[in-house]
């Protein structure tokens, strides 16, 4: 849908001058970290969890909400956030995302309950999805198209791909010889001179007349975590219980709501004809999915490393080392891959792979090391990892019309972050009646049996939607 550009403030600015910045590494630097904070706020978490229950007396499937409320609140307004970069400008969002963000992390810091940190991680999720769509236009704004730009795309990719393992390692040093609590804490002289350099350094964008799509944002963020709240509620009170039924319900009836504001917005965040393609909707499930294996994969084996094995949390970081490595080697090899077998036979390689590892995980016991038990199916789940989701994002953006590339890419990161939650939620919930029967294994070998199931039907959907065509 194209838009009219309208001037707000400022006179303009000479092209030209937009594009370069007089401290080029500042403002990449500025740049980079703002996407290194939200990356790492995904894993970061992890390795801190077992403390974190502990200190703050959550429930074993409680628990999950300390990721699901960042998640559910980044990827359901990630499209809002950046839309809202187009009307009022991305620098002035990166700001005001990065100062939420980080006062957030503040606050987080002090938790002295469970209600205290889970409001604070919304909060953080909220900061992440104003900030971060701006993060890489600020890159085409302040750094001239060739090779300028091109070594700042350059750094700025290389972060978000080691930002996961970088995350888990930095959350195991910190809660090793500090606290969890400076997981948190650790966001705050980052996000402080990022607040005092960004409005110094980096250009801002052009506005665009526009309007935002609340309603939309507010009915799909809603409906997820009422959806998420009835998974993780039944795993406690039953599948029968009232509260349960009511939530999953609203969720329905929230999202059905979603779906008709869409229709009928003049600018959705999520435009419904993005769907009309097979290929493209099929990955936009394979990415819901995949996201859900994997951020329950994560979940799961800190809690046995730590919890069964005995591992400190630095020492659970490092073991995702070898996967994480696997998947950047992967994440340089597949691009060469891509053009020439095609996306939907590398999926049919990759998903596979997944599988093997998945099922591997079900065979966990109390008896099991890390050699035997998690190190092999680690690598299996980072080889076809590293195998699919380049993919996954070729078919979504093959043959997407220029004006809804943008919302093709948004879309696709929430689905991201939006099935992380979910499937985490649908993982708990079988989670916590096998703990409860079985104990902590037998709970972790149940859920990565659900987790297998989410692999193969992406494997279905990749057969049955994702037909042979131009990467």
């Amino acid at each position: 849908m194209s838009q009219q550009t309208v001037q707000m403030g400022d006179p303009p600015l000479d092209s030209e001058r937009r594009r370069r910045t007089r401290h080029p590494g500042l403002s990449l630097a500025v740049i980079v970290a703002c996407q290194l904070m939200v990356v790492l706020d995904a894993s970061v978490m992890f390795v801190a969890l077992p403390k974190i229950q502990h200190s703050l007396h959550f429930s074993a499937t409680g628990l999950s909400w300390v990721t699901n409320a960042y998640s559910l609140a980044f990827g359901g307004l990630l499209l809002l956030g950046g839309r809202a970069g187009d009307i009022l400008g991305r620098r002035r969002m990166f700001i005001t995302g990065i100062a939420l963000f980080t006062l957030a992390s503040l606050l987080g810091g002090f938790s002295g309950s469970a209600a205290w940190l889970l409001a604070a991680r919304t909060a953080q999720g909220v900061g992440a999805a104003l900030a971060a769509p701006s993060a890489l236009a600020l890159i085409a704004t302040n750094f001239q198209e060739g090779p300028e730009r091109n070594r700042a795309l350059g750094v700025f990719s290389a972060t978000s791909s080691a930002g996961a393992s970088i995350g888990l390692v930095l959350g195991g040093l910190l809660t090793d010889w500090a606290s969890w609590r400076w997981v948190l804490f650790i966001n705050v002289p980052v996000g402080a001179v990022v607040l005092f350099l960004a409005p110094r350094i980096l250009q801002e964008t052009e506005r665009h007349r526009g309007r935002l799509d609340v309603a939309g944002a507010v009915t799909v963020v809603t409906g997820m975590v009422a959806l998420v709240y009835g998974f993780i509620r039944a795993a406690d009170a039953g599948w029968g219980d009232g509260v349960t039924l009511a939530a999953f319900a609203g969720g329905v009836v929230l999202l059905g709501a979603f779906v008709a504001v869409e229709t009928r917005a003049e600018q959705p965040i999520i435009p419904l004809r993005l769907l009309a393609d097979g290929a493209r909707a099929g990955s936009y499930l394979n990415m819901l999915l995949l996201a859900a294996a994997m951020f329950g994969m994560f979940f799961f084996i800190v809690q046995f490393l730590q919890n069964i094995l005995g591992f400190s949390p630095l020492k659970a970081g490092v073991a995702f080392l070898p996967m994480s490595g696997l998947l950047f080697v992967m994440a340089r090899i597949t691009p060469r891959l891509v053009p020439r077998v095609g996306p939907r036979r590398l999926l049919l390689v990759g998903l596979p792979l997944i599988a093997v590892g998945m099922v591997w995980f079900t065979r966990l016991s109390a008896h099991s090391g890390y050699a035997s038990g998690v190190l092999g199916p680690m690598l299996f789940f980072g080889l076809g990892a590293g195998l699919v989701f380049l993919p996954i994002t070729a078919t979504v953006l093959a043959g997407v019309r220029p004006e809804d590339s943008g919302a093709a890419s948004g879309t696709l990161q929430t689905t991201q972050q939006v099935g992380g939650a979910l499937g985490m939620a649908v993982l708990v919930s079988v989670y916590g009646p096998a703990l409860r029967h079985g104990g902590l294994t037998h709970g972790v070998n149940v859920a990565f049996t659900v987790g297998t199931v989410f692999v193969l039907v992406s494997l279905v959907v990749t057969a049955l939607f994702l037909r042979p065509r131009a990467a």
